[in-house]
């Protein structure tokens, strides 16, 4: 019998319930529950991973679930401090899930190593040896990582940039294609330009300098869209028809406007993020090349984009280049994401990158949803008001308290939760 994502009052349930139903999702031993509860990491291994380590630091690790991706159920493991996030990607993969789900695509897991070439007699000259001589090169390349050669990887093409005026003088840049499977690939990538150095210096004439992958890995990409007809957009005062309206009129917004589109793409990440943190990935990486990619036609944008069919349905895609791996780097290391990626249930780094997508698409939807009808501080309101709460000291049975004054006062401040607090315990 196939397991569904679709889990009616799990946000009601008690912590302990949550995880009991992850665990019978997963297939979860007892090892791997422990680690739910723990913080996932202990000092000796922090102690192997980084240096002059003290401790670790724990996050809320919480479950998005609802989500159909691809005609397969999920359930996203999302490790994140800010409210609502989690509760919004699974309230509109509910919405997603009732229009047939997310579809999700993904390109090759191509990254980019980069070779910078200075000091050379002929520029052009240099740059026609250099692919002169391509096969060469590429078989090198192989030979630096025969692992990722083995499982059908490895050097897929050699590029060559010219840039004939810089502040240092006329310079190439070798670019070598290299396709790492499973991995994230950073060391696979630098690994492989390492050792073309010499032999790129040998061809061109000229010095190589900087050996190193790119961030904005735009071979790498990973693809979701969603179609929603307007009725399973409709709640409260608000139509359907207007709430596609508003959406679409927000993803306008975003795509003209670079200060518009900063926030708008945040609200991406937020999920995606989220994921990676869960699942150990590089999210410095994902983020360099998210924003990188916003900006590659010279003028930052928007990642998504929001329109109406011929059908009137809200259609939204999401396309970004997304390095991730399931193999390596603290996904081997750290046993808290060993147990993320076993509740996720991915094969491969293509198919975690399209999960990770439709958690981008979900959570801006949830956004665009919000600010285009009430505003993003109504459903956020009760969320944050209980972090100022907490902030304020409140404990147990206090913070329901707290919670439902600074709500109903429309002041979710921390001086005014401590004045509550202040009148909570006076009567004692």
């Amino acid at each position: 019998m196939s397991k569904s994502s679709r889990l009616p009052g799990f946000y009601d349930l008690s912590t302990e319930a949550r995880v009991a139903q992850v665990v019978e999702w997963a297939g979860l031993d007892e090892t791997e529950r422990a680690m739910l509860a723990g913080p996932g990491l202990t000092v000796d291994r922090a102690e192997q991973m980084i240096e002059n380590v003290v401790g670790t630091h724990a996050l809320p690790l919480g479950i998005a679930v609802n989500f159909l991706i691809n005609g397969r159920d999920y359930l996203i493991p999302m490790a994140i401090e800010e409210p609502s996030v989690v509760a919004a990607a699974s309230f509109m993969a509910r919405i997603v899930r009732d229009a047939g789900g997310f579809e999700a695509s993904s390109t090759d897991p191509v990254m980019i190593g980069q070779i910078q070439v200075l000091d050379m007699p002929d520029l052009w000259a240099a740059r026609f040896n250099l692919l002169r001589h391509k096969q060469r090169l590429l078989d090198l390349a192989n030979q630096a990582h025969p692992v990722s050669v083995s499982l059908q990887g490895g050097a897929r093409d050699i590029e060559v940039r010219v840039f004939s005026e810089t502040p240092v003088g006329p310079m190439l840049v070798v670019h070598l294609l290299f396709d790492t499977r499973d991995a994230m690939g950073a060391n696979a990538i630098n690994t492989a330009a390492e050792a073309l150095a010499p032999v790129v210096e040998e061809i061109s004439g000229g010095r190589v300098h900087l050996r190193i992958l790119s961030n904005l890995a735009d071979r790498r990409l990973a693809r979701a869209k969603c179609v929603i007809p307007p009725r399973l957009l409709a709640f409260g005062e608000y139509s359907g028809e207007q709430v596609v309206r508003g959406i679409v009129e927000a993803g306008a917004f975003a795509a003209l406007d670079p200060y518009r589109a900063a926030t708008h793409n945040k609200g991406i990440m937020n999920g995606i993020d989220a994921v990676a943190l869960a699942c150990g990935q590089d999210w410095r990486a994902i983020e360099a090349g998210a924003h990188a990619y916003a900006a590659r036609d010279g003028r930052y944008t928007a990642l998504s984009t929001w329109t109406q069919d011929r059908d009137g349905n809200l259609v939204g895609t999401l396309e970004l280049p997304l390095a991730v791996g399931t193999v390596g780097g603290a996904t081997r290391v750290h046993p808290g994401a060993q147990v993320a990626l076993k509740i996720l249930g991915v094969q491969t780094a293509r198919e975690l990158a399209e999960v990770m997508a439709a958690v981008g698409l979900a959570q801006n939807l949830g956004a665009l949803r919000a600010l285009s009808t009430e505003g993003i501080q109504r459903g956020h309101m009760t969320l944050h008001a209980r972090q100022v709460a907490l902030a304020a000291g409140a404990t147990g049975e206090q913070v329901a308290v707290v919670v439902a004054r600074l709500v109903a006062e429309g002041k979710i401040r921390l001086d005014r939760a401590r004045e509550i607090l202040a009148e909570i315990t006076a009567k004692g």
